[in-house]
């Protein structure tokens, strides 16, 4: 029987535990130096001769702190344990942990909101009885408060980087042109969706004099954040080569070096430009690797396909084919982002190129928000509920010579 004394005199030392541990917690210790006040505190004021701690940090199991234990259980997959873990106090040979942790006497799991947080693996001193409500209880109030320590500097950084792809977006906005021409000439309109709050697709429209324009659509390769960064580099970069030159083969090729500089072979980009000069009535193209458009006269549907290869991959590009097609007729050019074509149905179908054409030839003469709304129509009964998975950009340039 142990002495009215005795109890008394455990009793002060699981309070005194108990308010070290609180007034560590509420001072905001480092989550190591609480574990080891733990472990202090189990080892020399509640008689424990040995345990190991195992906890949950995200999914993963690691053990924080330990004493006494002869040889550390290596790595054990505690997600087979879980669907029979002991949700009470129990004998280590009486549970699912028997053969695993064979040398300790006791299991003290540590769940909050029906999660499994923890388990303790402990054994008392010879001729001490353990005290395992107090010591889970001790456990609970660390672990629990470490749980909400993490959560809530995890969602402090998920809502700085929230802002961050808040402003990334805003600055990605603006480098795509706001006001397009829609005169009796020249017609372009675009639409843009970014998979996430901002994507590696662009396009632009830049009026080089008053007779001669030129457009662009490309896409990086990767999403978020990198590939977004790595596009507004690209514009940025087009945009002051075209002040120095107008010649499309000069303008792909610094682009490529620029690219190959920046991403390092890691990523490269897609890219179609064209410029159209109405006194000369002449287009000028070069696709490098991107998504052939479509140019429709007539009703008739010719692929623009003709140029290099991606940019960023090669110094210097193997080959580099400029085309040039006179347009005397009114004409409709029709250019996209994968994201388009490669969007899938729950037959695992593509929308594909052939898809395109077929619409194409039907809505060519609708106006060109009009034709982009009612492909935007035609994607979503296609893929039905299986959300995109890419970014997906769509620019129309209708000419009217």
């Amino acid at each position: 029987m142990i002495s009215l004394n005795a109890l008394l005199q455990r009793k002060e030392l699981s309070l005194g535990a108990l308010l070290e541990i609180t007034q560590a917690i509420n001072n905001n210790i480092a989550e190591d130096h609480l574990y080891r006040i733990y472990n202090f505190t189990l080892r020399g004021n509640l008689s424990l001769q040995k345990m190991a701690l195992w906890v949950n940090d995200f999914g993963r199991w690691y053990c924080k702190t330990h004493f006494g234990v002869k040889k550390l259980v290596d790595s054990p997959d505690f997600e087979q344990f879980l669907p029979n873990a002991p949700q009470k106090v129990i004998l280590v040979k009486e549970s699912i942990f028997a053969e695993n942790f064979a040398e300790f006497e006791w299991v003290i799991p540590v769940f909050h909101k029906g999660n499994s947080l923890a388990f303790l693996f402990a054994s008392a001193s010879p001729n001490s009885p353990l005290d395992t409500d107090f010591i889970r209880t001790l456990t609970n109030i660390l672990i629990v408060a470490i749980e909400n320590k993490k959560l809530a500097q995890k969602q402090l950084e998920q809502e700085v980087f929230r802002k961050e792809l808040d402003i990334a977006a805003q600055v990605q906005q603006r480098l795509c042109p706001k006001n397009l021409p829609q005169t009796e000439k020249l017609w372009i309109s675009a639409y843009y969706a970014p998979h996430f709050t901002v994507g590696g697709d662009y396009y632009d429209f830049i009026s080089l004099d008053k007779e001669k324009f030129l457009f662009c659509i490309a896409d990086v390769s990767g999403k978020g954040m990198a590939a977004a960064m790595m596009m507004a580099n690209f514009q940025a970069s087009l945009r002051t080569i075209i002040r120095q030159t107008q010649n499309l083969r000069d303008i792909v090729s610094e682009l490529n070096y620029l690219v190959l500089q920046n991403a390092q072979g890691e990523n490269f980009i897609t890219f179609f430009v064209a410029i159209y000069d109405f006194q000369t009535h002449l287009l000028q193209y070069i696709n490098a690797g991107h998504n052939p458009p479509f140019l429709i006269t007539h009703g008739q549907l010719q692929r623009l396909e003709q140029g290099t290869t991606v940019l960023g991959i090669f110094e210097p590009l193997p080959f580099v084919v400029e085309s040039q097609i006179i347009l005397k007729e009114e004409s409709l050019i029709f250019a996209y982002t994968d994201g388009l074509s490669e969007t899938i149905n729950p037959q695992d179908e593509l929308f594909g190129d052939e898809r395109i054409a077929l619409l194409l030839k039907k809505l060519a003469h609708y106006p060109t928000e009009k034709l982009h709304s009612e492909f935007i129509i035609a994607l979503n009964n296609f893929r039905k509920e299986i959300p995109l998975q890419d970014d997906i950009t769509m620019i129309s340039c209708k000419i009217v010579p």
